[in-house]
């Protein structure tokens, strides 16, 4: 598989979040790191062969370097897809073998693809030979009653086979029957040990770990021993705290920004995005943890959930709730 920006940005990236890491999403974390590897929502092959691929693919040339996660399990669909996602210039195609939604289930991928790691190391293949970007796997370390120290060696085993050499592994199983999506990133334990012994195991493959880290210093400890840390939850919810200081402390660059200097960046791209009919709340929504433990937080975001719905928001809106938050001096 050929190297490219995106397995040296492996090194520390943001998980694909449904509904969350949208193209906004992304921009916005990108101007917080300029290293970091960035993920897109699940997009299912057939949605982007037979749906709105601007809408669905399209990202700002700034997002770079950026991953395109897809959704299915047929291999020529999946080849398909991946062929349109790589010439929009997307720089990886990852493979969904995690998620536990219903919907995801309903249409044979996701997590319950754990369940056949031959499917998912065919789907591999043909995506492999439709395009010359690497192709990834994310998968969880097992699903319902599999025994993970069994399952995940053999899955690892079938599909690295096929020619992938990075996967990103949530160290939880998911409960396809009895536990909700949300319930699922956090009811089934966390198995760390299970990922450090899978990357034992097969030294030649790039091993990222995902689930439960919240911290940098966490993931600093990891990436002792792993390739890799993929940040979900906390990279979303309080982004400055988990991303503006990750190309210093990961990629050994020496400048950074500061969170409010993040969101007078970001007000250009409102402009642009305003200006082409879109919503202020559309982008705002995903920036209302920029100060989460800060000073005028609370003030910062209450003032963006209660107006950047109304029909006159624009980047003004921004800059007064800005003046709620009284950081303190590096």
């Amino acid at each position: 598989m050929p190297n490219n920006a995106a397995t040296a940005a492996a090194r520390l990236s943001v998980a694909p979040m449904m509904d969350w890491t949208d193209r906004h999403c992304r921009y916005l974390h990108r101007l917080m790191s300029q290293c970091a590897l960035l993920y897109t929502e699940m997009v299912t092959a057939p949605a982007i062969i037979h749906g709105d691929r601007q809408r669905l693919l399209g990202f700002n040339q700034a997002e770079h370097p950026v991953a395109v996660q897809l959704g299915g399990s047929d291999p020529a669909m999946l080849a398909e897809a991946a062929r349109i996602a790589a010439d929009f210039g997307y720089d990886e195609i990852n493979l969904n073998c995690g998620c536990p939604s219903d919907r995801v289930q309903s249409g044979s991928f996701g997590a319950v693809l754990m369940e056949t790691p031959d499917l998912v190391a065919k789907s591999c293949a043909a995506m492999m030979q439709a395009v010359d970007i690497p192709v990834t796997v994310k998968c969880r370390i097992g699903v319902d009653d599999q025994v993970p120290e069994q399952v995940l060696p053999d899955f690892l085993a079938e599909v690295s086979a096929s020619g992938v050499d990075r996967f990103a592994i949530h160290a939880r199983k998911a409960w396809l029957q009895g536990l909700s999506p949300k319930e699922n990133r956090d009811i089934p334990p966390l198995n760390y040990g299970l990922v450090h012994e899978m990357k034992a195991l097969f030294p030649h493959l790039h091993v990222s770990v995902n689930g439960g880290i919240e911290t940098l210093d966490a993931a600093e400890t990891f990436l002792e021993s792993l390739d890799g840390v993929m940040i979900g939850r906390a990279a979303y919810h309080a982004p400055s705290d988990t991303l503006l200081d990750v190309d210093r402390r990961f990629f050994g660059k020496t400048e950074s920004r500061t969170a409010q200097e993040v969101v007078h960046l970001m007000l250009p791209y409102i402009a642009d995005h305003l200006q082409n009919g879109g919503r202020l709340h559309q982008v705002t929504r995903h920036m209302l943890g920029m100060f989460q433990g800060r000073p005028g937080a609370r003030m910062w975001r209450r003032h963006l959930s209660e107006n950047a719905h109304r029909d006159d928001a624009d980047t003004k809106t921004v800059l007064q709730a800005l003046e709620y938050v009284t950081e303190k001096a590096a």
